[in-house]
């Protein structure tokens, strides 16, 4: 069941977000668009609540559980990003807004990956977090060896992170040479 409502929770999220930038940008409706978009949240809570009740409820701790908390850490900590990241592309492709801009080159992608890395920590602290609460609240008389393995890979989330970061600090990307056409 924890897996059906994860899926049901991602998709969900797409709806909101495409219903939100639908009424934003085609049905004129701002104020309509930001309602819709802070329902995403809820989303959340409701995975949050629905996997502490199958614990609660006796369910035996494994990767579903763990999944959830992960989901849980991404959309806290990436979700109005990736909100961000949607509407600006659809404001330009749509609405004549501005193209959206990454930095390519140098520092400025540099900062770019390391704000994104701050995200992607963040995630994975929230998610741990998540993780070690569910731990707490199963206690020692059940198996968490699977919750606590979800815990390595959000330290192993981490380091790829740092290690993606800190490429682009140590190797910056160079932007291309000018060339000129004399001819």
């Amino acid at each position: 069941m924890i897996v059906t409502l994860i899926v049901i929770c991602e998709a969900a999220f797409w709806v909101l977000l495409a219903a939100g930038l639908a009424l934003r940008y085609w049905a004129k409706m701002p104020r309509a668009s930001v309602a819709v978009l802070l329902c995403e949240p809820l989303l959340e809570v409701v995975l949050l609540v629905v996997t502490a009740i199958d614990l609660k409820n006796g369910a035996e701790p494994d990767w579903k559980h763990g999944l959830a908390a992960v989901y849980i850490g991404y959309s806290v900590a990436l979700g109005h990003y990736t909100i961000q990241w949607a509407d600006v592309r659809v404001a330009h492709r749509f609405a004549g807004g501005p193209p959206p801009s990454t930095p390519k080159y140098g520092a400025p992608r540099a900062i770019h990956e390391w704000k994104l890395a701050a995200r992607w920590i963040l995630a994975a602290l929230i998610a741990m977090g998540l993780l070690q609460g569910a731990i707490w609240y199963v206690g020692e008389g059940g198996s968490t060896d699977s919750l606590a393995a979800w815990q390595q890979k959000m330290l192993f989330l981490i380091a790829i992170n740092v290690i993606i970061a800190l490429s682009y600090t140590v190797f910056p990307k160079k932007a291309p040479a000018m060339t000129t056409n004399k001819g």
